[in-house]
């Protein structure tokens, strides 16, 4: 009978529970500085054509160390699960899965947390959100982590889906957060802004921005639809994404990389490793293009499982 350890099985419930902000965003350097170092391949992602929907596949090795996966769906399933897979390099078997939705979006929080930490005005105190889903919340999540945000401000189509999210970032963070009736209302005079709608038009105007404000989008950056025009590509004085193979990958193509000023996107792991290259004063604007670092789940999946926080199910 084999003597080989089962893998560990985490669900969101234990991940919510045992992964601080401070923790993930910490990991979230470590792999940004791995891809730029050529430590960690973190191809584009894959899918594949299964009718009603596909299923998507985001993959990421560490020579010696560990390969693995994300998989997750676009079936009109809500929410779905998706399932994260962590192998040893060494042996190949299987050392821990996640299985749930919160792994994803916790990583896509640390990688934002990160950005505002290299990017964003050391500061930096009041925060918008334009969007008030999942990906909004693991955002400020991390973001609290690495700067002292002391406002909030939230504005979302649906006003309920706002105060719910206004309650839940004065309940679980203590920071004060309100609510109000428009993006120009919540972007203008604020020192991080956060786009993460659905939208597939511009729903920010770069002359709501004030000098030295950081941006992150995470919705659609796609030429036929984005949640932002190219205005706030050309405000910004640098602009950096986490995965410009994923940036160059998009079909159809990423609204940025078909301009003028594709050239100009650089990777976040670069500006980690050279800070210099990022924000040179304070009266910069800058902007993250959060599209996902494939490879990123499966580390954070490797170090909480190294850290011990969870138990063997």
């Amino acid at each position: 009978m084999s003597s080989e350890p089962k893998p560990l099985l985490l669900t969101d419930d234990h991940l919510q529970a045992s992964l601080s902000a401070a923790d993930a965003v910490e990991w979230m350097r470590e792999a940004v500085l791995a891809v730029e170092g050529g430590r960690l391949h973190a191809p584009a992602r894959s899918n594949t054509d299964l009718g009603d929907g596909r299923l998507v596949f985001t993959t990421g090795a560490m020579p010696g160390e560990w390969f693995g996966y994300r998989s997750y769906d676009t079936f009109d399933v809500d929410p779905g699960e998706q399932v994260t897979v962590l192998h040893s390099a060494r042996t190949g078997r299987v050392q821990a899965i996640a299985i749930g939705n919160a792994l994803g979006r916790l990583r896509t929080g640390a990688l934002g947390g990160l950005a505002v930490d290299v990017l964003a005005r050391a500061d930096a105190g009041s925060l918008c959100v334009i969007g008030s889903g999942h990906q909004a919340w693991t955002q400020v999540w991390a973001i609290a982590a690495v700067r002292p945000i002391e406002r909030v401000r939230v504005f979302s189509r649906t006003p309920a889906h706002a105060e719910r999210f206004a309650t839940r970032v004065r309940r679980e963070l203590g920071i004060d957060c309100e609510t109000v009736g428009s993006a120009e209302a919540a972007t203008r005079e604020q020192d991080v802004v956060l786009v993460a709608t659905s939208s597939r038009s511009p729903v920010i105007d770069a002359e709501w921005l004030s000098a030295g404000t950081h941006v992150t989008t995470l919705g659609p950056k796609q030429r036929e639809a984005s949640e932002f025009g190219l205005d706030l590509v050309e405000a910004a004085s640098v602009v950096v994404t986490d995965s410009l193979a994923q940036l160059h990958s998009y079909d159809p193509p990423s609204i940025v990389t078909t301009s003028r000023h594709a050239e100009r996107v650089k990777s976040l792991g670069a500006v980690v490793a050279q800070p210099s290259t990022g924000r040179r004063d304070d009266s910069e604007i800058t902007l993250y293009l959060s599209v996902g670092l494939a490879g990123t789940e499966v580390h954070l999946l490797r170090r909480v499982t190294e850290q011990g926080t969870t138990d063997r199910d």
